[in-house]
């Protein structure tokens, strides 16, 4: 990333993490290494504030206990809308029941998820991720929801506007074939599938996404995008 970075290159770091906010993302990436600030990253949570306050929504929120302080200064009185995000141990019966229930009480249910990954990848293996339970409300609710993070287009988009660079000169590098990979695609960017985190080799048949490279490793990616320049 250092090596990005000093070529020039704008650089943004697209995360669909919601178990905690962005300062203790950055810390942890800063203990192990990373040259990276607050500010360089574009995350569900602080988007979904955006939509709230512009639609003037009042979330009954589902989400990871460490990630309630993004969401300090939206009005929780009252909800007329679900947040869900990856609430890990969150995701009891009965918290999922409460959900359901303020949407399913709602002539006109609105779900945001910040997020629509099947599984994410963790040292001790792999963990069912918040698609898994924004669908399970989309059955019983008979509701689509609206993903905030990635694959929408808007995040990416949102991305590229903070970084002021057409889609057509942005590269994505990612691990996850459909958020990463094909979420970036659909916005008119490239994107790189890196064989590491969650990939496995059966993505490589994935039968819509098609990465415009594989790398083995970020390194890689790094030494290729700096080759073009």
């Amino acid at each position: 990333l250092n090596r990005i970075k000093a070529s020039g290159l704008k650089l943004r770091f697209c995360t669909n993490e919601t178990q905690a906010t962005r300062e203790k993302f950055v810390k942890k990436l800063q203990g192990l290494g990373f040259d990276i600030s607050v500010a360089e990253v574009t995350a569900p949570a602080p988007a979904a504030c955006r939509i709230l306050k512009e639609r003037s929504l009042r979330p009954h929120l589902l989400v990871h206990n460490d990630l309630v302080p993004e969401f300090a200064e939206i009005d929780k009185t009252n909800p007329n809308c679900v947040v869900i995000g990856d609430a890990a141990e969150n995701f009891t019966y009965a918290n999922l029941n409460e959900a359901f229930r303020v949407l399913i009480g709602m002539e006109k249910p609105v779900l945001l998820s910040l997020g629509s990954g099947r599984y994410y990848k963790e040292t001790d293996g792999l963990k069912l991720d918040v698609g898994a339970y924004m669908k399970a409300l989309e059955y019983a609710c008979d509701v689509q929801a609206e993903v905030v993070g990635k694959p929408s287009k808007m995040f990416f988009e949102s991305a590229l506007a903070e970084m002021g660079v057409p889609a057509q000169q942005a590269i994505m590098i990612g691990d996850d074939i459909v958020s990463d990979v094909g979420g970036a695609q659909r916005c008119g960017m490239r994107a790189l599938q890196v064989r590491t985190g969650k990939y496995r080799p059966c993505d490589e048949n994935h039968p819509h996404v098609k990465p415009d490279a594989y790398v083995n490793n970020l390194a890689e990616a790094v030494d290729i995008i700096l080759q073009q320049l």
